[in-house]
C-alpha cells in the first residue's frame, strides 16, 4: 500500500480535487508539504488539471473554476468561514423592517441563524434560503418568484427582479463568485448578476459577504462597484493583508 510520500500522479489528482472542493483554492506550498512531495510536483499536476478543465492556476497554486454549480455542492465549500461570516451579519440584522438575501449558500448560513425576530421580512430568491428561515418566530419569509435556474437553482429572470425590487430593505446581503479590487464584484451569468442589483436598488445599504477564496479573482457578469457597497464582510481578521487592496475603497470587517 503507497503510503502519501508514494502517491501516483491519479492519487494526488483524487486528493487535490477533495481539497478544491472543500475550500475553493489550493495553495501549493501548503499542499505539497501535506501530500509529502516538492512543490515541483504539485505545479505539474495543477498544470495538467488546468489543461482539464478543472481548474485555474493563479499565482502560489490554484483555485476553482468560476461557473454555475448546484446549491448542496455549493453549500459544503468553505463551511467554516461561511459560519464566521455568518457570525458577524448577525450583528446587522435588525430585529424588524426588511432584508433581502440573495441566494447564495453564504446568506444560507445567515438564514439559519437569524433566530427569533419581532417582525423581520427577509425577500429571498432562493428556495432553499426561504426554507432555512421557517422554524423562526416572528420571520417571515418571501419568495421573489421567477424561473428556476436549473445549474445554481436560484430564482432569475423578469419577475424575480421585480419581486426582488418590490420591497424597501434596510440591508440587502449578497454574496459574489468572485470580486476584484477595481472591477467591484461579479458573478457566474448576467441573469445572477441582475437580480442582485435590482435587490440592492430598493435598499438603503448593500453588504458584500463573500470568504477569502474569492478576493482579486473575475468572473463573467459585473455586479457592484465597491464604492456602492456599504460594507464588505470576510472570515479574516480586517487588518489581514490580503484585505490591503479593498480597505481605502469599502469599510471592512
Amino acid at each position: 500500500m503507497a503510503t502519501i510520500g508514494t502517491l501516483g500522479a491519479q492519487q494526488r489528482k483524487t486528493m487535490l480535487l477533495e481539497r478544491l472542493n472543500q475550500d475553493g483554492a489550493i495553495r501549493l506550498d501548503n499542499i505539497a508539504g501535506e501530500l509529502s512531495v516538492s512543490a515541483m510536483t504539485v505545479r505539474r499536476d495543477l498544470d495538467h488539471m488546468e489543461a482539464e478543465g478543472l481548474l485555474r492556476r493563479v499565482r502560489g497554486g490554484a483555485v476553482s473554476i468560476a461557473g454555475p454549480r448546484p446549491f448542496d455542492e455549493r453549500r459544503a465549500v468553505r463551511a467554516r468561514a461561511k459560519q464566521i461570516i455568518a457570525a458577524k451579519a448577525a450583528a446587522l440584522i435588525p430585529q424588524s423592517g426588511a432584508i433581502g438575501l440573495d441566494a447564495s449558500t453564504t446568506a444560507g448560513t445567515i438564514a439559519s441563524t437569524l433566530g427569533a425576530r419581532d417582525g423581520l421580512t427577509v425577500a429571498t430568491n432562493s428556495f432553499e434560503n426561504f426554507i432555512c428561515m421557517r422554524p423562526f418566530p416572528g420571520v417571515t419569509g418571501v419568495l421573489t418568484g421567477g424561473e428556476s435556474e436549473p445549474n445554481t437553482e436560484s430564482l432569475v429572470g423578469l419577475l424575480a427582479c421585480q419581486g426582488a425590487s418590490s420591497m424597501l430593505y434596510s440591508r440587502f446581503f449578497s454574496s459574489a463568485s468572485a470580486i476584484d479590487a477595481s472591477l467591484g464584484s461579479s458573478e457566474v451569468s448576467l441573469a445572477e448578476s441582475q437580480v442582485k442589483q435590482a435587490f440592492a436598488s430598493t435598499a438603503r445599504e448593500t453588504i458584500l459577504c463573500l470568504d477569502s477564496s474569492k478576493l482579486d479573482d473575475r468572473s463573467i457578469a459585473l455586479s457592484f462597484n465597491l464604492r456602492d457597497v456599504s460594507l464588505l464582510i470576510t472570515e479574516l481578521d480586517p487588518r489581514d493583508a490580503r484585505l490591503d487592496g479593498y480597505r481605502e475603497i469599502v469599510e471592512l470587517l
